[in-house]
């Protein structure tokens, strides 16, 4: 090999070096950019007329912008890496494109051969995966594909049945995807699409080697989409292993929030947020609100303290069977249920109509979690209200959050109830009515003086007594020795004939109880 000449391997590691650095670098589509135009409405996408159909269906009309970027780029197949805001219709951003790609390969035949999984979404929770997939059902009502969901905590059986009998779009928890994968219920050898929805949530619940472990079971030809409100340096690297040459699709700021929600931070004393969240149910007049709080203890808790206070709430948490969540979440959305307490496992997925509120009970951990905990109202345009209760040891978490979304949160005030103050002999006489009659009007009394003043405390309570039981009258007579006793004789052991005595042997003592030594 000559001396000027580079060798084999340091051209494959020029190469990967080149190719990482690509897709670390993905292209920027932004809001306004000159790569694309906004649409206005979902006809000039040239998507599926079947499609169309059933968006207008819905009420919608005029695509959002992160639609109106994201669509256009995955119908041209290409990796799509979307930051969008929560509740901003990233959901139809990529499986309305999608299911259009599926349409030529839509069979009416009822063989599960002619339904291989075509396309697969991962969401993080539960939730989310049932509202994705609800999506997808909604777009898809008019044409013959078909799309099912599977997530934990609910029985596999039908599961398994839905998955055997073939569909084409698959929206599922990692976990419990890897569950059917081993019993061989399903294959992914035929995947053309699969998405991260919350990438950094399931980053952030442990996620990463399943993931893993389920993108090694496609097919490395694939169109890779990953959709998330926040991107951390954990998503960039994930991002570089998962997308090939992706597109970066921004509608707005990175890890920034809906401007269409108010945000206000009430200051009070740990003690007092129980007083404060219902000044402020009572003060703004909320017809349901989202209560958010760090965990599920704290979430029971909170939950029955406003029950006991007259509210009617329910909790939502990971402690609970996904079908008592279910229900929870369903009485919320009917309007049955006020206020709805929820640990961070509720802050995805939760698509409620025109929520118009969300309370931070306790300011999140992470200040992603902020993002999308106030996500869940202003959704879809509307206005909402976001309103977090701190206190001083919140401080630190407050201004984490302000830094990441770059915007102060506004200060408000809340109207406490303020108990009348006492002096100490008051809430003395108050606190125990006749206690210091009991005690005596002066220390200086005894306690047998205030036993003999018949005081609350120094007279014995009496006590209902139980009735008597009968009792022989042999136990009533008085003890009448019998004739030999009294005339002092002493009494003979059983068997013996009185007069007779028998000679008995000495009994044998040890010596040191004074025994004789033999």
């Amino acid at each position: 090999m000559h001396a000027g000449r580079p060798g084999r391997r340091s051209v494959c590691r020029q190469l990967r070096a080149l190719a990482r650095e690509r897709i670390a670098r993905p292209r920027v589509v932004r809001q306004g950019g000159t790569l694309m135009s906004d649409y206005s409405d979902f006809d000039h996408f040239g998507l599926d007329p079947r499609l169309v159909s059933a968006v207008r269906a819905l009420g919608y009309l005029k695509p959002t912008p992160i639609q109106s970027k994201a669509i256009p780029i995955v119908l041209s197949g290409k990796d799509v890496m979307g930051a969008a805001q929560t509740g901003t219709g990233k959901t139809a951003g990529f499986a309305l494109p999608i299911l259009h790609r599926l349409m030529p390969f839509a069979s009416t035949s009822m063989s599960p051969a002619r339904h291989p999984v075509r396309a697969l979404i991962l969401a993080p929770t539960r939730e989310l995966a049932d509202q994705v997939a609800n999506n997808v059902q909604q777009y898809a009502a008019h044409s013959p594909l078909r799309s099912t969901v599977v997530f934990g905590g609910v029985d596999m059986n039908p599961q398994t049945e839905a998955l055997r009998g073939g569909v084409e779009i698959v929206t599922a928890t990692p976990g419990r995807l890897l569950d059917h994968l081993q019993s061989k219920n399903t294959s992914l050898g035929q995947v053309q699409t699969v998405v991260l929805d919350e990438a950094d949530r399931m980053l952030d619940m442990g996620f990463l080697p399943d993931i893993s472990r389920i993108l090694q079971m496609l097919p490395s030809q694939r169109q890779s989409l990953m959709f998330s409100a926040t991107f951390s340096e954990e998503i960039k690297r994930l991002a570089a292993n998962f997308l090939n040459d992706p597109v970066l699709v921004e509608v707005s700021q990175r890890n920034s929030t809906a401007t269409n929600v108010s945000q206000e931070l009430v200051k009070v004393h740990e003690s007092e947020k129980n007083a404060a969240l219902l000044a402020l149910l009572r003060e703004r007049d909320l017809a349901q609100v989202l209560v958010f709080v760090n965990t599920k203890i704290g979430a029971r808790r909170l939950a029955k303290d406003l029950q006991r206070d007259g509210v009617n709430a329910d909790a939502i948490h990971g402690d609970k069977t996904q079908d008592e969540r279910m229900k929870a979440l369903e009485a919320f959305k009917n309007g049955t249920i006020r206020v709805l307490v929820a640990t961070d496992v509720a802050a995805r997925g939760l698509d409620i109509t025109e929520l118009p509120g969300v309370i931070n009970y306790d300011v999140p951990f992470a200040p992603e979690d902020y993002i999308h905990r106030i996500g869940r109202t202003g959704r879809a345009g509307a206005s909402g209200l976001a309103i977090t209760i701190a206190s001083g040891a919140d401080d630190k978490a407050v201004a984490a959050i302000e830094k990441l979304t770059k915007s102060p949160i506004l200060p408000a005030g809340v109207t406490l109830p303020v108990a009348p103050r006492r002096s100490g002999r008051e809430a003395d006489e108050g606190r125990s009515p006749g206690r210091r009659e009991g005690r005596g009007e002066s220390r200086s009394e005894g306690r047998g003086e205030a036993r003999a003043r018949g005081g609350a405390h120094g007279a014995p309570r009496e006590r209902p007594s139980a009735p008597a039981a009968p009792v022989d009258d042999f136990f009533l007579k008085p003890y009448e020795p019998s004739a030999g006793l009294a005339q002092g004789a002493a009494p003979t052991p059983s068997g013996e004939a009185p007069g007779n005595p028998v000679e008995r042997k000495p009994l044998r003592r040890a010596a040191l109880l004074g025994g004789v030594k033999r």
